[in-house]
């Protein structure tokens, strides 16, 4: 028996059989794994309950023919005592769970810095020291950094022309200049552009000071280059409150249901419990 142990943030959980469960994790070692949680369904259970979505665990595996199988959980931090009686930090940290998901296609590949990004989003979350949305929206910047997709902000995506510029476009990658703009960009308030730098980059006293309305206006366009990216949209993003009226926003989002209903292949399964 090949036995190993890491440190994991449980990401979703699927029945299997009437007994067991199948566990999606994302270790700090391993990446991402897929293990059998045998037995967790039942009352008599010794962890099922350590193994919830939002769960930060330590994990004893042992390598099994297809999946490996959990033998022993504890728990290092349960982040979920802090976000299930909170709508809005619970479908913040439930996107950031599908956010994970997605980037992490591949099983068994080290993604320490993504790793250290979710933890990091959870105990912020939970922590309930800063709004929801803000904690959500400076890990989907951070995110899409570690996967090569982080939006141009201080200078143009096309050309490299120092900013800040007047345009965004989501399919052009980000802040675009007057020569380079395409058509159908938004024209974000310069103060959104500083917000979204100051996210992503931590700068909080500036993400404190910036008012209401460039905070919504940067929520839709991150959540816009996200989904762009991703050519899908994820399932929790909807649920996390959004109010952003901003025509040009509106305007991005239809145009991504467009291309992701283009690009969704025939016939794959979007039903999140089942995978």
């Amino acid at each position: 028996m090949s036995l190993y142990r890491d440190t994991c943030v449980v990401l979703r959980v699927q029945k299997l059989g009437e007994a067991d469960r199948i566990i999606t994790l994302l270790s700090q070692r391993h990446g991402k794994i897929r293990a059998v949680a045998k037995g967790v369904r039942r009352t008599s259970s010794r962890f099922g309950a350590r193994l919830e979505p939002f769960g930060h665990v330590d994990v004893q595996f042992y390598t099994g023919r297809t999946l490996d199988v959990i033998t022993q959980v504890e728990t290092v931090d349960a982040f979920g005592v802090g976000l299930v009686d909170d709508y809005a930090r619970y479908t913040a940290a439930c996107a950031v769970l599908e956010t994970a998901d997605r980037l992490t296609a591949e099983e068994g590949e080290p993604v320490l810095r993504l790793y250290m990004l979710v933890v990091g989003a959870l105990r912020a979350l939970s922590g309930r020291q800063r709004e929801a949305g803000l904690v959500l929206d400076a890990f989907l910047l951070r995110a899409m950094g570690f996967a090569g997709w982080a939006p141009a902000v201080t200078e143009c995506a096309r050309c490299g022309t120092p900013g800040p510029h007047a345009a965004f476009s989501v399919p052009a990658g980000g802040s675009v200049c007057g020569t380079c703009r395409p058509p159908g960009s938004a024209s974000p308030a310069g103060e959104t552009l500083g917000l979204l730098d100051a996210l992503t980059h931590g700068d909080w006293e500036l993400v404190d000071r910036t008012q209401a309305s460039s905070k919504r206006e940067a929520s839709g366009l991150v959540a816009a280059h996200l989904q762009w990216h991703l050519e899908r949209q994820l399932h929790s993003l909807p649920l996390v409150e959004r109010r952003v009226s901003a025509t040009a926003i509106d305007r991005l989002a239809a145009q991504i249901r467009t291309v992701v209903a283009d690009r969704q292949p025939v016939g794959e399964n979007l039903d999140p419990a089942t995978g």
